[in-house]
């Protein structure tokens, strides 16, 4: 047992560290039981297949309207306490919530207005949280840590949990809600045990400041951005590539339907697929690192993302999807790994919560522009057109980038 958790923390990177990955694992699992159980709940409730779609989107919004705000808060509180804090009332809420259900006093209104709760305490929970890992490990290993991370994202959140997450629903519809947040509250006695310092830089002590407005503060952190090339070209890669992303796979279930003649297991399957090439290429990150460098992980992996696109809008054989989107989900893990390391190595600890968040705005906010242009492209076109319009994107972006991502990673190894 001792051999396996060194396995998967080494004890250099610390106990603080443990401790996070314990809680991230924890968090992600739940979030993964309400990934599928929220869904069938709304089917359930409504039998209505557009308010599942708009569920979608109310799980995004908070992201646009606070996303910005979170990363100030993250940056002017401990932020260790705002992880606990809205991970509490996100337990609160889904007690609440589940309490609702099993009294029978479940409505659309009542279910909206929770995952929009819900979704807005999530957005300050992932902000402050992605800041912790650079506060305790040193930048030679933040590739290993984020890699980690990665791997309960992905093995737990999307591979794990929502099975999980089917069959407590089916034991009955309040349970995995009830779940989801007892399993919250033991992240947050994790998150709990971190003894909070910073290896890579230190915060300014702001509490005998003049505060500057969040307006000014977002500013801040937009402007580091703007003014630091690599990073903003990482910015605007994952703006765009998630512009080219939402419109392809927001209707991936119309392509597996319709051209691939899967049904709603075999959707099921092909979601699950892209899983675990995704717990693949978390477990082989580190040692593809060392051997083929993060340019070459960048490089290679939207190439892939790329030739994800164009083989999905010319297969009619779902064999082919399968292999494809296993390599994609293997691309994606990687992808997150190394932009994520990358950022968090260049930025400074003082801005880690600012400039975090503006890329995840970024990323939301590309999502919901691709899914909509998706859309009006299968509905306007055909179900191919959203697969064209993303190759054609994807090659055009990549085009541009291409010589950039050497810079982007020189900053890194400076750093």
């Amino acid at each position: 047992m001792q051999r396996l958790l060194d396995a998967v923390a080494p004890p250099r990177l610390g106990s603080g560290f443990r401790w996070l990955i314990g809680s991230s694992w924890l968090t992600n699992l739940g979030d993964g039981l309400a990934l599928a159980a929220g869904p069938l709940l709304i089917e359930d409730a409504t039998g209505d297949a557009a308010l599942v779609g708009l569920s979608w989107m109310v799980a995004r919004l908070p992201w646009l309207l606070f996303g910005l705000h979170s990363g100030v808060v993250a940056d002017r509180f401990d932020r260790r306490v705002v992880v606990m804090a809205a991970n509490v009332i996100r337990s609160a809420v889904l007690v609440v919530f589940a309490a609702t259900i099993a009294t029978g006093q479940v409505n659309v209104a009542v279910i909206m207005g929770a995952l929009f709760v819900l979704s807005c305490a999530e957005v300050f929970a992932d902000t402050a949280s992605s800041t912790l890992l650079p506060m305790l490990v040193a930048k030679k290993d933040l590739g290993l840590g984020n890699a980690r991370m990665v791997f309960g994202f992905v093995g737990l959140n999307q591979l794990v949990g929502p099975p999980i997450g089917a069959l407590l629903f089916v034991a009955g519809m309040w349970v995995p809600f009830a779940a989801q947040a007892a399993v919250i509250l033991l992240g947050v006695a994790m998150v709990q045990r971190i003894a909070l310092g910073t290896v890579n830089g230190t915060i300014p002590d702001r509490s005998q400041e003049s505060v500057e407005s969040p307006r000014q503060e977002i500013v801040e952190g937009i402007k580091w951005i703007w003014a630091n090339a690599p990073v903003r070209t990482l910015a605007f890669a994952i703006f765009f590539f998630n512009i080219t992303f939402g419109g392809s796979f927001a209707i991936l279930v119309v392509l597996a339907t319709e051209r691939l003649d899967l049904g709603d297991f075999g959707f099921g399957l092909l979601i699950a697929m892209s899983a675990v090439g995704g717990v693949v290429g978390s477990v082989l990150y580190q040692r593809t690192e060392q051997r083929i460098g993060v340019v070459a992980i960048m490089r290679v992996g939207l190439m892939v993302e790329a030739l994800t696109h164009l083989v999905l809008a010319v297969t009619t054989t779902a064999v082919i999807a399968f292999v494809i989107l296993f390599f994609f989900g293997v691309h994606e893990a990687m992808w997150g790994t190394t932009s994520t390391s990358i950022r968090q190595a260049v930025v400074p600890a003082e801005l880690q919560g600012r400039v975090g968040s503006v890329y995840n705005v970024g990323l939301h906010g590309g999502l919901v522009i691709g899914s909509g242009l998706g859309a009006l492209l299968a509905s306007s076109v055909d179900v191919t057109a959203p697969y064209w319009f993303g190759f054609v994107g994807s090659v055009v972006v990549l085009g541009l980038i291409w010589t950039r991502l050497s810079n982007i990673a020189a900053a890194a190894e400076a750093a």
